[in-house]
């Protein structure tokens, strides 16, 4: 029998000496890899290196990154502290892969958290490993909930967005999304987010009727979950009165309140959790994305110790235990949450931002809405969404990556590194700046 190898001699694009490819053809990628991909289509490059806000083609471009993996890497790429713990880790032998076994890596994350984390804000939530993704803690969260209080139904909000498998995509508010599903998506309730009708109707005023009316057709639901700012749904910040009001009735109707915090979390808003503005304490809350700290995949569901019913096995999944996680999670939390700087300079730069784009929503008033809370930042183009994407080109032509949120795709969306330096941040506000005022100039012009 022939032994496979792993000669890198064999393989002509690769050098022995293990440097990588450095083609900048793009061919294999649209001949052989899914429709279904996208980013990847507004940035037609061959990317190499990364290092804090910065992404490096193999052609030795240099594009500043202001999308920070979709918000899984809040502590910017390679971080040093955290490289040099999991090289660490992978040298001496560390276990990488263990299920839901005890394991020295787990225990020194679960301890850092716990310490750094928990019990700071006085947070006494039990911690579950779901699986590596966002939509696996929003999948054990509304599972929980239903075992918990024996009920069915979940009230959503307008414009949600909580993963793609289908219990998270039956309380995700994008109709494009909900439709690959292909199946009904049933047992949840879509209810207005904050602001939803720009204040002309009073806050969860039809909510409470329906919820108190026995002929109004709706069970009491389990669960309603929320995103304190809406990240797919266009950077929607939900407003402290409106998110201690939604506690408080959730308290009123026996009702469990999830705080889905999978791109929000993290200090993205600034405090480590996006609810902690409100001064609210959800009974459940999902992590994942840059609960990892180096941009490996680990989620979290987190929960009230009186909720824990859980049976040994009940949900489960292989890859829950990703040590290599735990080990750059337990740094990114040591390293930065000792204190409160991170936060102070997250508040710090959302208050920059919005003050450098504050001249061209008074260019053009009827135009642009700033939106968003800390480093989690949106310009909305209120009369022609497609303008958002004529920005977004604009900003990776001058080497800045931006995406775009909403349901007409019709915000600029921000989720640089929280770390980036004054400089980069200033560069990146400099290149989005001139893209939205020539795309709106050249409106007029023509």
């Amino acid at each position: 029998m022939t032994v496979p190898t792993n000669d890198a001699s064999m393989d002509p694009t690769i050098e022995i000496n293990g440097t990588p490819d450095d083609s900048t053809d793009t061919t294999i990628f649209t001949e052989r890899e899914s429709e279904v991909r996208s980013y990847s289509r507004n940035w037609p490059v061959v990317f190499d290196t990364a290092k804090g806000a910065t992404l490096k083609t193999v052609d030795g471009e240099e594009y500043l990154d202001f999308f920070g993996g979709a918000g899984a890497l809040n502590y910017g790429h390679n971080d040093e502290g955290m490289k040099t713990a999991l090289l660490d880790y992978i040298a001496r032998d560390g276990i990488s892969h263990s299920l839901d076994k005890f394991t020295v890596a787990k225990r020194r994350f679960l301890e850092t958290f716990t310490s750094t984390i928990l019990e700071p804000r006085g947070l006494d939530y039990k911690v579950m490993f779901p699986g590596p993704t966002g939509t696996n803690a929003v999948e054990s969260a509304l599972k929980l909930a239903r075992k918990v209080t024996g009920r069915e139904a979940v009230l959503n909000f307008t414009n949600s967005f909580h993963g793609m498998t289908l219990g998270s995509l039956s309380v995700t508010g994008n109709s494009m999304k909900r439709a690959g599903a292909g199946v009904p998506l049933v047992h949840a309730t879509p209810m207005p987010y904050d602001n939803y009708f720009g204040g002309v109707t009073e806050d969860f005023q039809w909510m409470e009727r329906v919820l108190e009316d026995s002929g109004s057709g709706m069970n009491r639901p389990a669960a309603v979950i929320v995103e304190c700012v809406q990240g797919e749904g266009g950077i929607n910040a939900a407003r402290a009165e409106w998110l201690q009001a939604l506690r408080e009735l959730c308290d009123r109707h026996d009702i469990l309140l999830i705080v889905d915090d999978v791109q929000m979390g993290c200090g993205r808003t600034g405090e480590f959790f996006s609810f902690e503005f409100a001064g609210i304490k959800p009974d459940i809350v999902t992590l994942s994305k840059s609960i990892g700290g180096y941009g490996l995949p680990l989620a979290l569901t987190l929960f009230r110790s009186d909720l824990d019913e859980w049976t040994p096995g009940e949900h489960n999944g292989t890859f829950r235990g990703n040590n290599l996680a735990f080990v750059t999670a337990e740094v990114a939390l040591r390293t930065f949450w000792k204190d409160d700087a991170l936060q102070l300079r997250t508040l710090e730069n959302g208050r920059v931002l919005r003050e450098k784009f504050a001249p061209l929503v008074y260019k053009y008033p009827d135009q642009l809405e700033l939106r968003g809370r800390g480093m989690a930042f949106g310009i909305a183009f209120l009369q022609n969404p497609e303008f958002a994407e004529k920005v977004m080109q604009r900003c990776f032509d001058n080497k800045l990556l931006v995406e775009t949120a909403g349901p007409s795709d019709e915000v600029v969306k921000f989720l640089a590194p929280l770390t980036l330096s004054d400089a980069e941040r200033d560069r990146g506000i400099e290149i989005c700046y001139e893209a939205v005022d020539h795309v709106l100039s050249s409106q007029y012009e023509s």
